[in-house]
């Protein structure tokens, strides 16, 4: 059940400012150690300690093949992927210079196979996470939860 809270853009500059939106309440991050000890209570024979070292060698040379500009398929899951973040376009190829023109690297991760965005579709399901209160007191027909007000600028993307 994926619980969320709604919120309203309320930056000055935003053209989106005063619309509602839906954001996915985050309730616990599984670090490496958590997700082991959690896949070792599925049971498996691997101790969490064995896990947790498996994972993290994972981690390590998924790191190493991405920066050495390889794509990692770790299937049903994600693609993962080194991605150029752009400052902005040269008029010329003889007027692109890194320096003019690249801000810099992103790691990206594209969801594939049953983790598709098809899929989590299908599969998922919303709540709403706690009553939203209006004015200072709890509406019993607008539930949601929380007031937005997180500044909503340019930049934001209200979708996630």
């Amino acid at each position: 059940m994926i619980r969320y809270k709604k919120y309203q853009v309320t930056g000055e500059n935003s053209p989106l400012k005063g619309f509602w939106y839906a954001r996915p309440v985050i309730e616990e991050t599984f670090d490496i150690e958590k997700l082991a000890k959690h896949m070792s209570n599925h049971n498996t024979p691997y101790s969490s300690g064995v896990i947790k070292g498996v994972l993290t060698d994972m981690v390590s040379c998924t790191k190493e093949l991405i920066l050495d500009g390889k794509n990692v398929k770790m299937d049903d899951l994600a693609i993962f992927s080194v991605g150029i973040v752009s400052k902005k376009g040269a008029k010329s190829a003889a007027d692109f210079s890194l320096a003019n023109n690249v801000k810099g690297l992103k790691l990206r991760a594209r969801a594939t196979g049953e983790l598709s965005n098809a899929q989590i579709n299908l599969e998922g399901q919303l709540k709403e996470s706690s009553m939203y209160t209006m004015g200072g007191s709890s509406s019993d027909n607008t539930p949601g939860g929380g007031s937005g007000g997180d500044g909503g600028g340019l930049d934001e993307n209200p979708l996630g």
